[in-house]
């Protein structure tokens, strides 16, 4: 059965051939990452598991990016939990006040994130790493929790969306201005838990910024995921920070989407 980019993913890390949209499905993560607004309360819940230890101290990151410098106390006691967590467990991608950046840019840089990954965080956002060919997906804190907790996840298996952009940029058009012409075209729920795919000639000139703002901005749509396939450009950005072994997938010819739109690329202003 031919797969999309998105159900390869997937299937790889069910131990599976194949899956299918609609099929929901227990499977295992490459990472979990959660930030100091969300990680207070992942935390209080995997405490309630009663499990004495997360399933790898390597493949969880806390980034406290939201509230360090710290403004309150209030925020300063939230920071101050995740730190306390991260020691306990030992947890090695824990980014502090001073050695943190806005963890969508961080983990990418740091080679935390790499193509056919399978990773879920605790923020809405996580979908920016569909940049590199990851399938990256924002859940509640319990869910991750519950991740941190055994390393799995269960989900149901979305459809996928195409959307191909072909012709040139018009100069200063970047994937901001793509993304914001598909929602205004499809509407703010347009790809409601899809997994929104871009492709085409005008992506494969993208930058690796500007391809992170596309799939970052996926759930302002309503999607599940955003994914790019893996191309040369992919390859320079992973090579020099991949920290372990990467796939590179991508959909098969007479894959099933349930919604295909094409752009000329010449018609988007700035």
């Amino acid at each position: 059965m031919p797969m999309t980019l998105a159900e390869k993913i997937l299937a790889a890390h069910c131990g599976r051939q194949e899956v299918a949209a609609g099929e929901f499905v227990e499977a295992d993560v490459d990472l979990v990452l959660a930030n100091d607004i969300t990680a207070p309360l992942a935390i209080k819940e995997f405490r309630r598991i009663g499990v004495p230890t997360v399933f790898n101290r390597e493949r969880i990151a806390l980034v406290c990016d939201h509230f360090t410098p710290n403004k309150d106390i209030a925020s300063a006691i939230q920071c101050q939990e995740v730190r306390r967590f991260a020691r306990e467990q030992g947890i090695v991608h824990f980014y502090d006040v001073g050695r943190v950046g806005i963890e969508h840019a961080l983990l990418p840089e740091q080679g935390l994130v790499l193509p056919g990954d399978l990773v879920v965080g605790a923020d809405s956002h996580t979908c920016t790493y569909g940049a590199l060919g990851a399938f990256a997906t924002g859940m509640g804190s319990t869910d991750i929790a519950v991740a941190m907790a055994t390393g799995k996840v269960w989900l149901l298996v979305p459809d996928s969306a195409l959307f191909r952009f072909e012709g040139p940029l018009r100069r200063w058009v970047t994937g901001k201005d793509l993304i914001l012409h598909i929602i205004g075209d499809i509407g703010v729920d347009g790809a409601l838990y899809q997994a929104m795919e871009f492709t085409g000639g005008t992506i494969a000139q993208l930058s690796m910024d500007s391809r992170f703002t596309m799939a970052n901005m996926a759930i302002e749509a309503g999607a599940k995921a955003g994914l790019f396939a893996p191309d040369e450009h992919t390859r320079e950005y992973v090579a020099p920070r991949a920290q372990r072994p990467y796939r590179l997938l991508e959909s098969d010819p007479g894959a099933r989407y349930v919604q295909v739109k094409e752009y000329r690329a010449e018609d988007i202003p700035l």
